[in-house]
């Protein structure tokens, strides 16, 4: 396999993760909750900072809003661009949006911010696009709160905890306000909303935990297959258990 078919592997497998994310139980809800957030109306302009595979930029769209999705990954907007053809999609990174100044109503960035090394870059940048009174919402979950039952507390704790540390900005999600104060945004807002699941649709999502923690060394993979085991065990006879707060942090850009 070469590096580019690698490359749109990696991608695709990211695709299927957020598609299954996205038909999760109160994730709809909650990404209309971020539209409400932003104060969309008809006619108003909105990027979708790191857009993936477009659906909530389709659903903007549908809603009459003028909203452009902005992705650096050149298979997800293809892939965008293919599932939403009435909708607009630009390949483009958090720190240079393909915009110019004070020309955007509203900037939307979900499960974005922990993958990036520079957060107050990127809200340096959806500062500039936006107008005066223009509205930013970020949405995500902080990579050390996932809440999971086990038999084995010592050895989940180091799972999620070694996990959390492979991403760029493990803990962003806990930083949005003040990250948001910082970089020169008023009336800002923090809601917390909690997802519980107890089926086996979540089960990839904790086998992924584990793997890489041990792909890390945190944990040997004896210890690995052994919490897979459990949490596998549990999800077919409806004994799992994961709680995963989702934070949404609301701003408005100074008029």
């Amino acid at each position: 396999m070469s590096k580019e078919q690698e490359t749109e592997h990696a991608a695709d497998e990211l695709i299927a993760l957020l598609d299954a994310a996205d038909r999760l139980p109160g994730l709809a809800e909650l990404r209309g909750r971020s539209y409400g957030l932003l104060g969309i109306a008809p006619g108003t302009a909105v990027v979708d900072v790191g857009c993936g595979a477009g659906r909530a930029v389709a659903e903007l769209t549908e809603e009459g809003v003028k909203a452009v999705g902005v992705d650096p990954d050149k298979r997800m907007i293809a892939v965008a661009r293919e599932r939403w053809p009435n909708a607009e999609f630009r390949v483009a990174g958090a720190y240079e949006l393909p915009f110019a100044d004070a020309t955007m109503d509203g900037c939307r960035a979900d499960k974005v911010f922990h993958e990036l090394g520079d957060p107050e870059l990127a809200l340096a940048e959806a500062r500039r696009i936006l107008v005066p009174g223009g509205r930013i919402v970020l949405a995500g979950q902080d990579w050390d709160t996932f809440v999971i039952d086990s038999d084995h507390p010592a050895l989940t704790r180091a799972i999620v905890h070694a996990r959390a540390d492979l991403v760029p900005g493990p803990r962003a999600a806990r930083r949005y306000r003040n990250l948001l104060l910082a970089a020169g945004f008023e009336e800002v807002t923090v809601e917390v909303h909690t997802g519980v699941f107890t089926g086996p649709a979540m089960l990839p999502v904790l086998v992924g935990l584990a793997e890489g923690a041990c792909s890390a060394g945190a944990v040997s993979r004896g210890q690995a297959d052994v919490w897979i085991t459990e949490q596998r065990a549990r999800a077919e006879a409806d004994r799992m258990f994961l709680a995963l707060p989702m934070f949404v942090a609301a701003a408005t850009a100074q008029r």
